[in-house]
């Protein structure tokens, strides 16, 4: 109920949206449609109009009455060929006032050209009207300001020509006019109720359309928020690189795959030598500076296959698979050398940035890192304790 007065309240008298854009809209869509529905009704009204050159003759034979009528009809039976073929090949034109209109009032000045030749057949031309009447109504898409003029030259002609040439009683007369105004009532408001129901369609059409954007977009949104709780999930917000929880995540599972394909697994655990001090010199702006710093430096290093996350404060853990002890202190040294060899600029000043990195070995016959990690972290302390910005390596790998 609320569709309908809410669809009656967009459109004007003539059954059309009353904001222009929305109905060149419509009428671009219904192009096909039209172009379509002229072209039958062309071919239709061409063969319809030939036809009824079988009645002439009947009434006037062989007369030249009958050759005038003929020629009228070839002459607008291939107008309307003519106008189908340009339709064809230009849909546009079904919905061009100027072609329709001109075709409309050819063939209404065709019909009413017979009525002067063929007083006697007062029955035959009256059904012709009814017919053409009907044709301009609800098989030429036109508009209904059109179909009222195309109309009323229809039945003003008619009636002249009836009074003029074939004079009838008037109660006769009065009938026919009550037909064919009863005829024209009817086709107005059925081809009215036809304009506003296929503008209501389009409407809901249009508003599925947008209700299904709309969905789009929200579906969109929800997957991007997703992606992105997924991605804060994982991920340590200031560093940029895993968290501790995502971490131990993916090293567990590299674990299980180096311990079923007996491949070695390798952990680095590394602390920036002096953190506390850059932080109560400089600031913990500068501190996070320099947490980022490092977590980059040692990201340009590694391997794509290595997996590096933030422990906590100062401290990263790396993992590093298919690296046995040897391999994993090359890249360390590698990291450690990345790290100290290019100060950090802060405020005109250069800032040495340092880091200790302790190594160990995941043990064949262990079932988590928790173990090699502990031993990591004993080796950092190990180097700590021996001056800092070094890399060590446990003497001892104690296996479950």
């Amino acid at each position: 109920m609320g569709t309908t007065t809410r669809n009656s309240n967009q459109l004007d008298w003539r059954g059309e949206f009353r904001d222009s854009a929305k109905e060149a809209l419509f009428r671009r869509t219904m192009q096909a449609h039209d172009a379509c529905q002229l072209r039958h009704a062309l071919v239709v009204a061409t063969g319809l109009f030939l036809a009824f050159g079988l009645t002439d003759y009947s009434l006037l034979g062989l007369s030249d009455a009958f050759l005038m009528l003929l020629t009228m009809r070839s002459v607008v039976a291939a107008s309307f060929l003519l106008l189908a073929l340009a339709v064809w090949r230009r849909p546009s034109l079904a919905q061009s006032p100027l072609p329709i209109n001109l075709a409309c009032l050819l063939a209404i000045s065709g019909l009413l050209f017979t009525i002067p030749l063929r007083t006697d057949g007062v029955m035959t031309n009256l059904a012709s009207i009814v017919a053409a009447s009907m044709a301009l109504y609800l098989f030429i898409p036109n508009r209904i300001p059109w179909m009222l003029a195309g109309n009323s030259y229809l039945l003003g002609g008619f009636l002249i020509s009836m009074v003029v040439w074939s004079p009838l009683p008037g109660g006769v007369l009065v009938n026919y006019v009550l037909l064919l105004s009863f005829v024209n009532l009817l086709c107005l408001l059925t081809v009215s109720r036809i304009h506003r129901l296929q503008r209501a369609q389009f409407d809901n059409l249009l508003e599925e359309r947008s209700i299904n954007r709309q969905l789009k977009e929200e579906i969109e949104h929800r997957n991007k928020m997703e992606q992105r709780l997924r991605h804060i999930a994982r991920t340590d917000e200031l560093t940029g690189i895993t968290n501790r929880r995502h971490f131990f995540k993916l090293a567990e599972q590299e674990r299980r795959r180096a311990r079923r394909d007996g491949t070695p697994l390798s952990l680095c655990m590394v602390d920036i030598d002096y953190f506390k001090s850059i932080n109560d010199v400089h600031g913990h702006a500068i501190g996070d500076l320099a947490l980022t710093v490092v977590s980059a430096r040692c990201q340009s290093v590694l391997r794509d296959s290595d997996i590096i996350g933030r422990y906590g404060g100062e401290e990263f853990v790396i993992a590093l698979p298919l690296a046995n002890l040897t391999t994993a202190r090359e890249i360390a040294e590698r990291l450690r050398e990345a790290i100290c060899l290019t100060p950090l600029e802060v405020e005109g000043m250069l800032l040495d940035l340092s880091v200790t990195v302790g190594i160990s070995r995941v043990g064949d016959g262990e079932t988590s890192i928790d173990p090699g990690l502990l031993r990591a972290d004993r080796a950092l302390y190990k180097g700590k304790k021996s001056g800092r910005n070094c890399v060590v390596v446990p003497r001892k790998i104690t296996s479950h």
